[in-house]
């Protein structure tokens, strides 16, 4: 989440009040308007308090129509009065929650059963706040697997651990490395190839490698990495070399994707070499944010001295996580959705979202001033840039026309070795209907005309451009 600072020059000007917002007397309690950026000396009454906080939110844009989140953004009503009931248990006191705690548990047996690991009954898994923390969980696992087989010459002035992963890897990834003092190796792009590539992967690898990071889903593009490719690599690596490397799958979207649309496809606990896998429930798991989760395929994969066995309320509590106290609220919901859905009623749900983003991506084709990248066929996403004929406009000027019409598209700029390519993205969605899509297209259409009779694109500032960071 962003950090905040306080501001340099604060805006002193009061809130506005209505009279009307006061409880019996309009009149009373609505001399002074309470300040922006301290407390106020007195409280105020709860209706006035809600208004005031409803009226700035209302700036805020339209979530159904941010085409930017990959966070679910709509759900059925029974699962938010669930949310509801749960929101004061904190999903860290299993002894005082044991039904939430055993919900936990199943979620995470469905999905070792749903990833194919080989006795669902001994993989490993947690529940965490989002599928950032899973990585750094998951990062952690793999950095002390890496620290135990070494512990002859780590820590030592040769022995830096270093993690490779694709250029296209989720900020979350960098941030591990940062924090847990990793080296980040990153493949760069290279032509049409917007992910990362087996081959330089593994030539990346030496015996200070903790393991590789594949992507089933990259953000930049919606394509999944070709993880079995990968695994082979290092296979053969091994062979020539003797290093073992393990691999994460980060299946942040994919992982909640593939198990039901592309079953053919080896990604998962098939491949020896997949160590662990993350998933964001909050994603393609159709739940509000927040809920992630991190399996391993076995208890070897997970360090035992990285679980913390707590002597908290009364009972034994095993713990691997970031975060302490939490909702246990996104949980119950997760199972909510396994239960509700089954595996019939997610690949419908998720086939939907395909065609969905199948049929726009197309449609956008057609126009002729478009090119697309990907076609929304592996994660129901797709990114497409301007024709090379196109001069009057850029991809900037479309995503800030669209968000006059309320729609939020993210506009921004690949990364090395493809600065050169600037791209939009949409993010198709479980709730972004064939009839929402098709009001999209509308609006797009409308904005076309006008953007052709440019006479150059007209946001120099591209770092301004848009409010979207990758």
């Amino acid at each position: 989440m962003p950090l905040h600072q306080g501001h340099e020059k604060p805006d002193e000007r009061p809130l506005s009040v209505n009279p009307f917002y006061g409880e019996a007397n309009p009149a009373v309690e609505m001399v002074e308007a309470p300040p922006k950026h301290r407390l106020a000396d007195t409280p105020l009454p709860p209706s006035t308090a809600s208004q005031l906080v409803h009226d700035e939110l209302m700036l805020d844009g339209n979530s159904r129509l941010n085409l930017a989140t990959f966070v679910t953004t709509w759900m059925e009503p029974q699962a938010g009065v669930l949310m509801n009931e749960c929101r004061d248990k904190n999903m860290i006191d299993k002894d005082e929650y044991p039904r939430t705690a055993e919900l936990e548990r199943r979620c995470v047996a469905m999905l070792a059963d749903l990833w194919n690991a080989p006795d669902p009954s001994a993989a490993v898994g947690c529940s965490t706040t989002g599928s950032s923390e899973a990585c750094m969980l998951a990062g952690m696992a793999l950095k002390r697997r890496w620290t135990q087989r070494n512990a002859d010459r780590y820590p030592g002035r040769d022995a830096r651990p270093n993690l490779v992963m694709g250029v296209n890897v989720q900020v979350c990834w960098e941030k591990f490395c940062n924090f847990w003092e990793v080296e980040a190796r990153q493949v760069p792009m290279d032509g049409d190839r917007y992910h990362l590539d087996p081959r330089a992967a593994a030539e990346l690898c030496d015996e200070n490698t903790i393991g590789v990071v594949g992507i089933l889903g990259s953000t930049f593009d919606g394509s999944y990495e070709p993880i079995a490719d990968l695994c082979a690599a290092l296979d053969a690596l091994q062979e020539r070399t003797g290093l073992d490397v393990p691999v994460h799958v980060d299946g942040a979207s994919g992982g909640m994707i593939a198990p039901f649309l592309d079953k053919d496809l080896v990604w998962d606990f098939r491949l020896p070499r997949v160590a662990s896998i993350n998933t964001s429930g909050h994603k393609y798991g159709l739940v509000y944010p927040g809920v992630g989760w991190a399996l391993w395929r076995d208890q070897e994969a997970l360090p035992e001295e990285l679980v913390f066995r707590v002597n908290y309320l009364g009972g034994d509590m095993p713990t691997f996580a970031l975060n302490f106290s939490r909702p246990g609220a996104q949980v119950v919901a997760q199972y909510y959705s396994f239960l509700r859905l089954g595996r019939e009623g997610y690949r419908l749900v998720q086939q939907s979202t395909r065609d969905v983003a199948r049929h726009l991506a197309e449609r956008i084709e057609a126009f002729g001033d478009f090119r697309l990248l990907t076609r929304g066929d592996q994660l129901p996403v797709f990114a497409f840039t301007t024709a090379p004929e196109v001069r009057a406009f850029d991809v900037f000027d479309v995503s800030r026309r669209l968000r006059e019409n309320g729609w939020l598209v993210p506009a921004y700029t690949f990364p090395p070795n493809r600065q050169d390519l600037s791209v939009l993205r949409v993010v198709c969605r479980n709730g972004f209907s064939a009839d929402l899509a098709e009001l999209f297209l509308e609006d797009l259409g409308r904005q076309l005309p006008e953007l052709r009779r440019q006479p150059h694109p007209l946001i120099r500032d591209k770092n301004a451009a848009t409010g979207f960071h990758h």
